[in-house]
């Protein structure tokens, strides 16, 4: 399986035919690389396929089932695993997540859903990786290090959590583009974001007070009310007594939800 860069590469172990010849037509449709297998194989030849994820139904592969989730994800801690099965329980379902499963779809399902997962699953797998080929990002006062998930200002760190790197990375990858909050969700968590998901506003809150605390000369993350985010370096003007603005206002009406949301961001890290 020889695929560009970046393409995501899966196996499917399934032997639902039904499913798996709905699944496959889709795949081919978009030109997905993947491979079909009846039965388990042993971790190694998975290595040996160069697979960004697997897909696999539990139910169909018995009591071997379990320990061959957890010998895969033991083993390959860089592959994405989706675990799709019919007639689940949660108890099961939390022990295959426990296991190192990234993900678990119920049956039936539809076949762009099991698609969607497993790109968000590459997709948050990637985002993970390293990025020490990419050097500082360097805007105003501040000093952005992929390779330390990591920003600086004056060569003192601003001490953000993994999820609030991400998100100021994201946004000043943009390079002054305003991002759509569903956009920004869809990059940094990695799925689509669910109706009155407020977890964007939430970590844009927490960001800007870590920002404005290190380097209060400057603003970086502006708010386009109604839309989204944009990140700029701007230098505040001191001494402005201008009345807020209205997306002023907007961050305002966030911070109010910030503990009821607190421990569901919390959850999404």
């Amino acid at each position: 399986m020889n695929a560009a860069p970046g393409q995501i590469r899966f196996a499917l172990i399934d032997t639902d035919s039904g499913f798996v010849r709905v699944l496959t037509k889709r795949l081919e449709a978009a030109g997905w690389e993947h491979r079909v297998l009846s039965s388990t194989v042993p971790p190694e030849d998975l290595i040996a396929m160069k697979l960004n994820a697997l897909v696999v139904d539990l139910s169909l592969l018995g009591p071997i089932g379990w320990e061959f989730l957890e010998r895969v994800c033991g083993m390959l801690p860089d592959l994405g695993v989706v675990v799709v099965s019919q007639g689940s329980t949660v108890a099961q379902r939390v022990r295959g997540l426990r296991l190192g499963a990234d993900d678990w779809v119920s049956k039936p399902c539809h076949p762009e859903e099991v698609m969607a997962r497993v790109e968000a699953v590459v997709r948050r797998r990637r985002r993970s990786q390293p990025r020490s080929d990419l050097g500082p990002v360097v805007a105003a006062e501040l000093e952005i290090r992929p390779d330390q998930f990591q920003a600086f200002v004056a060569g003192r760190s601003i001490n953000l959590t993994r999820r609030e790197f991400e998100l100021l990375q994201t946004l000043a990858e943009a390079e002054g583009k305003v991002l759509e909050r569903e956009e920004i969700y869809q990059l940094v968590w990695g799925y689509a974001m669910a109706h009155g998901d407020r977890s964007v506003d939430v970590f844009i809150r927490k960001l800007r007070a870590k920002l404005q605390k290190q380097s209060p000369s400057w603003s970086y993350i502006h708010t386009h009310f109604g839309v989204g985010y944009r990140f700029e370096p701007e230098h505040e003007v001191l001494g402005a007594t201008d009345a807020p603005t209205a997306p002023q206002a907007a961050d305002a009406g966030v911070a109010a939800e910030l503990t009821k949301l607190e421990a569901e961001a919390a959850e999404r890290r």
